[in-house]
């Protein structure tokens, strides 16, 4: 069967990473076919949006996508609808992409390189799923107004709502507890239910559902002190799930404890497993064009885009195994270098990922 690829570079170290990815992808010997499209602010600039129709298309018809990186400071000035970063948003309601996985697995090659201790991250492998399409991104009312009464009467005020549905919650607690009974059988669901309505609701949520999955070890968390447990302790967690935003922070912070955002993936799934798979870094437009990117974090969303969405586990397996082989010999590009070690571009990165391969 012929898989449909829609590559999406985007902005920055977009290009340079996902290149690498497709050549990875381009090795396996699988039926592929990888059609690239602009988005971002380079979409921007060729059709005055971040997220072009014919862009939003070709998603629309592929098994998944392959996406780089959006955004640079000289669009900061553009109204909100018109950002490079809208294209993340619209790609993700207008394909139901609620489910957005992200392991932190701290290889043992760089445990030097983690913000913290080794004895506290060695043999780091935590998943952290977060719903991705509710909560207060996308809630509504949202914007300014005036303010009509209290002590601040007559000022303007900025407004969100944080919201989800019931069924919103299910689905995605469902996705967390499935993912752990493959691994641990340990579920920490991270919400602020002492203090917001919609935790509370969530929460509550998540204890019904438990009882579908007995096997599993439910357990609840509060946002703030999730994020200090995560830098205190993280090898307690096993999965977790959390909301929109509180997904957001946590799964930035867990990359910091595998030595390098550069190597933290993503998949992002919908209900019928399609899914946009990304590194979790941005576009780093200060290194952009330089070849000193790194490329891995990129590689190993192509691999979760083999095991996710093209169900070619054995693929996945190796494109992951390349990479844990040019990190046992020795080589790093600039974000993961230390002393000891060689130090490699971003095109030399994945030729030894391809070699490695082969």
């Amino acid at each position: 069967m012929t898989h449909t690829i829609a590559v999406l570079p985007g902005d920055g170290i977009g290009h340079e990473i996902v290149e690498q990815a497709q050549r990875v992808l381009s090795a396996l010997g699988l039926d592929l076919t990888m059609e690239q499209a602009p988005v971002g602010g380079t979409a921007f600039d060729l059709h005055g949006h971040p997220l072009p129709e014919a862009t939003l298309a070709l998603a629309k018809r592929s098994s998944a996508i392959l996406f780089g990186a959006v955004g640079d400071w000289k669009y900061d000035s553009l109204p909100r609808e018109h950002r490079p970063e809208q294209a993340i948003l619209g790609l993700r309601k207008n394909l139901g992409l609620f489910a957005n996985l992200r392991p932190a697995i701290l290889y043992p090659q760089l445990a030097n390189a983690s913000s913290l201790k080794p004895e506290v991250v060695s043999g780091l492998d935590i998943l952290i799923i977060r719903e991705l399409t509710g909560d207060i991104y996308f809630g509504k009312p949202r914007g300014v107004r005036v303010v009509e009464d209290g002590p601040f009467k007559g000022e303007q005020e900025g407004y969100d709502t944080m919201r989800y549905a019931e069924s919103e919650v299910r689905r995605i607690a469902r996705v967390g507890f499935e993912a752990a009974q493959k691994r641990n059988k340990k579920l920490c669901s991270v919400d602020k239910a002492n203090v917001l309505e919609t935790s509370q609701f969530w929460r509550d949520i998540m204890i019904d559902v438990a009882k579908d999955y007995p096997d599993v070890e439910l357990s609840h968390m509060y946002i703030d002190n999730a994020a200090m447990q995560l830098v205190r302790a993280p090898k307690e967690f096993d999965v977790i799930v959390t909301g929109n935003i509180f997904g957001d922070i946590l799964s930035d912070e867990a990359a910091m404890l595998t030595g390098s955002i550069g190597m933290l993936p993503s998949a992002s799934l919908n209900a019928s497993n399609q899914g946009l798979y990304e590194p979790s870094h941005g576009s780093a437009p200060d290194i952009a064009g330089k070849n000193v990117a790194n490329p891995l974090a990129t590689i190993l969303s192509a691999a979760m885009l083999l095991r996710y969405s093209l169900n070619e586990a054995a693929a996945a397996d190796r494109v992951e195994n390349a990479v844990k082989a040019v990190l046992e010999q020795g080589l790093r590009t600039a974000d993961i270098f230390e002393a000891g070690t060689t130090k490699v571009s971003t095109s030399q990165m994945g030729d030894a990922v391809l070699k490695a391969l082969n």
